[in-house]
């Protein structure tokens, strides 16, 4: 794996849920604040991890060092920046660089990818629908490991845009033929921060081992996680027959028996839960005022090839998401 000391990190904090933004741009690309100052606001924003993302670079990777701690981990990442999409590197060695002069037409991303790997690192397609010139992510997904579905503010006063919709769109309708061909790509969300008071905006919170890069990144790798638009929501999903339970990115045996999928959430005033398995959309509940609340819904592995849910605001705008729990 990447190195897990470099960026800090408690080697021994244990398993866990912790949350993190995995996209991340400082002074040392286009960003405008220092590492120092993103370290301070992942901090006040209740994070547990960053990645330091720079566009095309790893100049920025020894500052890191100096801001990390036990109780906040960096992972060192780039952001590619090519003609035809932009991915994250995530968990790549200190001082390490990718390419990203090549294009579609060129078929060398899989031999960038394949570098990635090798030092035990993740590949994300980001922000795959960005309304920008070379935002738009024209790659194949092989060889990729997850999918940027929720991309944050940026130069916008909204956390939820029609490119987020777009992204997420995408990836539930791949959701169910790449579940059944066992090549299901997770979904994350990442603020892709370059001014201050965005970073969180939104967050990705992840099940891991532990509360190290490896263990971090190996959580997002399995989609043992869920999306969240801050540290001011929080949300639990099981699912479960009278013998097994299973979370978020698990895979629940039913024995041909009936599951009961349990949702709670918090910090969603007035929001709504909504259901989503390979038939659309097949549940909704409200959330009360306090937005604190609930809700149950039964099915089976006939019916469902899996379950994965969406929190919204009353405006429709997007709270949380989560990955798949599948059923076999």
């Amino acid at each position: 794996m990447g190195s897990d000391r470099v960026g800090g990190g408690a080697v021994g904090r244990g398993a866990g849920w912790y949350r993190g933004d995995c996209h991340v741009h400082s002074v040392y690309s286009d960003g405008h604040l220092a590492p120092e100052q993103l370290a301070a606001e992942a901090r006040t924003a209740g994070l547990d991890f960053i990645a330091a993302t720079e566009h095309n670079t790893s100049a920025g990777h020894a500052a890191w060092s100096g801001v990390a701690g036990d109780d906040l981990l960096v992972i060192l990442g780039e952001e590619v920046t090519t003609d035809n999409g932009h991915w994250l590197a995530l968990g790549i060695r200190p001082g390490q660089e990718i390419d990203w002069r090549y294009r579609v037409r060129d078929g060398v991303l899989g031999r960038h990818l394949d570098e990635v790997h090798r030092t035990g690192g993740l590949c994300v397609a980001a922000h795959p629908h960005a309304p920008y010139q070379s935002g738009t992510f024209m790659y194949p997904p092989q060889g990729l490991d997850v999918i940027e579905v929720w991309n944050g503010l940026w130069a916008s006063d909204v956390p939820w845009n029609a490119d987020n919709a777009a992204a997420l769109a995408e990836w539930g309708r791949s959701l169910a033929a790449d579940i059944h061909s066992g090549t299901w790509r997770p979904a994350m969300g990442n603020s892709d921060t370059h001014f201050e008071n965005q970073l969180g905006i939104p967050q990705t919170v992840v099940q891991a081992d532990d509360f190290t890069t490896g263990a971090i990144l190996a959580g997002i790798r399995a989609g043992r996680s869920w999306v969240a638009e801050s540290s001011g929501v929080d949300l639990a999903v099981t699912l479960s027959t009278n013998h097994r339970t299973a979370g978020i990115g698990e895979q629940l045996e039913t024995d041909n028996k009936p599951a009961v999928v349990r949702v709670a959430v918090q910090g969603v005033p007035s929001g709504s839960i909504s259901v989503h398995t390979d038939r659309g959309t097949v549940h909704r509940a409200s959330l009360p005022e306090d937005g604190a609340g609930a809700t149950e819904w039964a099915t089976t592995a006939e019916e469902s090839d899996y379950v994965r849910i969406e929190v919204r605001h009353p405006s429709g705008s997007m709270a949380a998401l989560t990955n798949p729990v599948i059923l076999t």
